[in-house]
């Protein structure tokens, strides 16, 4: 006799919002790569997670170190694109991880709560607000207007334009991807 119950899913097709739909790697899993990562970083979810895919990892991480770490832009304009963007996308991922990264680079609590809300509510100088409103303006139409475009070029000159760009991009990705994985903080953070 059929049941007019239908059959459950399985525990792992709907994960609840604090699991993550795909988890990271254990350790005895870890390429050289991985292992080389998680020496400098500790075993930090955004690479043990997205290490599942051997062949997309390590390109996505030689992009995203270049911008974190070897890019032309300072630290504190750096941090207030993520932060931002952390903040448009709602990615507590993100949010939590670059918060330190932010304060280690000037940014104060006042500045990085600020990030939260409306830009008119903080008095930023007019550099920053141009990297805020940069964010905000890729964030609601994908594109700069042109006053903010000559904000930003009063500061940065092409490089910096380019890579100003691609960092709110990348981090727009990177959102987009823990968010939709449900990649959870690690105890602590």
């Amino acid at each position: 006799m059929a049941s007019d119950t239908p059959p459950a899913e399985p525990p792992s097709a709907v994960p609840s919002p604090d699991t993550a739909r795909i988890p990271p790697l254990p350790p005895e899993e870890w390429d050289e790569t991985l292992r080389a990562v998680v020496a400098a970083t500790g075993p930090l979810h955004v690479f043990t997670t997205l290490a599942r895919h051997p062949g997309l990892f390590p390109a996505w991480l030689g992009f995203g170190s270049k911008l974190l770490f070897e890019g032309t832009l300072d630290g504190r304009v750096r941090e207030i694109a993520i932060l931002r963007v952390a903040h448009q996308r709602s990615c507590a991922y993100e949010w939590t991880h670059h918060v330190p990264i932010a304060r280690a680079a000037g940014l104060t609590e006042a500045e990085i709560e600020a990030l939260k809300g409306a830009p008119d509510a903080h008095p930023w100088p007019s550099a920053d607000r141009a990297v805020i409103d940069a964010a905000d303006e890729l964030h609601a139409s994908s594109t700069v207007s042109d006053a903010t475009w000559a904000a930003l070029a009063e500061r940065f000159d092409e490089a910096g334009l380019i890579e100003l760009i691609m960092l709110i991009g990348q981090y727009h990705m990177l959102a987009f991807t823990l968010n939709a994985l449900r990649v959870q903080a690690e105890p602590g953070h």
